[in-house]
């Protein structure tokens, strides 16, 4: 059993279930090991990539290990893909399990299971791993399309901090109606409004419907000739948030150009300030993705742009 030192504060992943979920397990064991509430503090990739780390200690869950986390009395629960031994840190990372299994499985360590936890934690594993051939997969993509549709400290407000409520939630059923309507006629609408980015980056505009569950589709089935596929949402305050998706590692990429992280096929990223509107972002990632090394060499396919952003290996 690892011996934990005592948080200042607990840093997760804003934009999802399995942020919210691992971070408050680990604020739950916080209070169990040292009787205190710890501060949580969720963020976005790219304000992430921007925070100082100021603390003595600290907790860190569903955001990448990178060398800047290497410091003592700090403990990172992670599951992206990282290249960074850590020499001072706590490391706890598994490829195969989501960041919440991780930190509930501390929990469990320390007599903070339930038989409510783990069939919450089974749900979200399924989503964030995106595991289809699980029996469950259909009802855990609506667990985690609650905090897509309803947001992080939204949700974390009307559950009280207690994420046992979850289970079963009204909310539940407005998202089943979503999957069952809005999905099928989501799916023909972005079929029909596919735009280029680039010729191996596809821009998708949505209408309705879990957008997530859609690129998935179209590029499992290719039905579509891009193999990378992003769509934008503007947030209310302003912020436009780009989402990539692919099927043999581009999106993670795609993503890092912007600052942003995640899985190799599922990435995200927060675009400029300066950027207001979603008409906006289809132009800036155009001329970004567009802008060649020189006048004549355009980027014509994937493997040139990937060349041109210094990303191959």
């Amino acid at each position: 059993m690892l011996a934990l030192p005592k948080p200042d504060v607990i840093l997760t992943h804003e934009s999802d279930l399995d942020g919210l979920l691992s971070g408050v397990l680990l604020q739950r064991l916080a209070r169990q090991l040292f009787g205190v509430k710890v501060p949580l503090e969720a963020n976005h990739y790219n304000n992430w990539k921007q925070r100082e780390m100021r603390e003595n200690s600290a907790w860190v869950c569903d955001l990448n290990f990178e060398a800047r986390l290497d410091r003592p009395n700090w403990l990172v629960v992670d599951h992206h893909t990282t290249d960074v031994k850590p020499q001072q840190a706590l490391l706890v990372h598994d490829l195969n399990k989501s960041a919440g299994l991780l930190c509930y499985e501390l929990c469990v360590q320390h007599g903070l299971g339930s038989p409510e936890l783990d069939r919450l934690v089974h749900f979200n594993n399924v989503a964030d791993l995106f595991l289809e051939d699980d029996p469950d997969f259909v009802i855990a993509n609506d667990y985690a399309s609650l905090v897509k549709v309803y947001q992080f400290w939204n949700l974390l407000t009307l559950l009280d901090g207690k994420i046992e409520k979850l289970l079963d939630h009204p909310l539940l059923e407005v998202m089943a109606v979503k999957r069952r309507i809005e999905d099928p006629i989501g799916l023909v609408w972005c079929k029909a409004n596919l735009s280029g980015i680039t010729p191996a980056i596809g821009y998708m505009d949505t209408v309705l419907g879990n957008t997530n569950l859609i690129m998935h589709q179209l590029l499992e089935e290719k039905k579509t000739s891009y193999t990378v596929l992003v769509t934008l949402m503007r947030r209310a305050n302003g912020t436009i948030i780009a989402s990539f998706r692919s099927k043999n590692g581009e999106a993670l990429k795609v993503a890092e150009k912007l600052q942003g992280g995640g899985h190799a096929n599922a990435a995200g990223a927060t675009l400029p300030r300066s950027v207001k509107t979603i008409v906006d972002g289809v132009d800036y990632l155009r001329k970004l993705f567009n802008t060649s090394p020189s006048s004549s060499s355009p980027l014509n396919n994937l493997e040139s742009l990937f060349a041109s952003l210094d990303m191959k290996k």
